[in-house]
């Protein structure tokens, strides 16, 4: 995909302690995507500007990602990653309550920006809104899984509820806050709404008769 824009003349590249290879390179090049689709948005990034900051090339971003769309994802791919051990309050209620509050707080850092950033531009690429679909349809399931398994083993929960489609609906719901209603960050008292008028409902409700398909 063509660039839209050139850099500004007066960007100068990042100055570097020698030249970069593998992962160290890579992980500059993403952080530079990062910080232009925070700052200009999905379509101000241009792989110029990217290489600018990132004290590189060009053509060792293509080398890597062919596309802006897939440098794009890839960013944000990389730091949508909530760094953090599965939480274990010693309820369900508690430990899906902080899972929601630490989604709500990434919503809300410069990951969301990017994620903002990412979705107005899918609106005219469809390469991009293909490859946006296919990062977010987890929803992170093997977390909300976790929490759910840890439920059934204390008798909080019959087995029925360990179902992927299951197990994300509080997390999908405020993705929905976050994307249809434009907040960057849902209130507290929303995300108690949903585990406890919502998910926590659902949850107890699994059992022999309630088929997810």
């Amino acid at each position: 995909m063509a660039d839209e824009a050139t850099a500004s003349s007066t960007q100068q590249p990042r100055p570097t302690s020698g030249r970069r290879r593998g992962a160290a390179l890579e992980q500059a090049i993403l952080r530079a995507a990062m910080e232009e689709l925070t700052e200009h948005g999905y379509a101000g990034m241009t792989m110029e500007r990217v290489a600018r900051r990132a004290g590189t090339n060009k053509n060792a971003i293509y080398r890597r990602w062919p596309t802006r769309a897939a440098l794009g994802i890839a960013a944000y791919g990389r730091f949508a990653v909530i760094h953090a051990q599965v939480p274990d309050t010693g309820s369900l209620r508690g430990d899906a309550l902080e899972l929601l509050r630490r989604a709500n707080g990434t919503y809300s850092s410069p990951v969301g920006g990017i994620l903002r950033a990412l979705l107005a531009g899918a609106r005219d690429d469809p390469e991009l809104l293909a490859q946006l679909q296919e990062r977010t349809a987890d929803a992170g399931s093997d977390i909300w899984l976790t929490i759910l398994a840890r439920a059934v083993s204390r008798g909080e929960l019959r087995p029925e509820a360990l179902h992927p489609r299951v197990a994300t609906v509080a997390v999908v719901l405020l993705r929905d806050e976050f994307i249809t209603r434009g907040h960057p960050s849902a209130p507290d008292e929303v995300l108690v709404e949903i585990i406890d008028e919502v998910y926590l409902p659902l949850l107890h409700g699994r059992g022999p008769g309630h088929p997810v398909h």
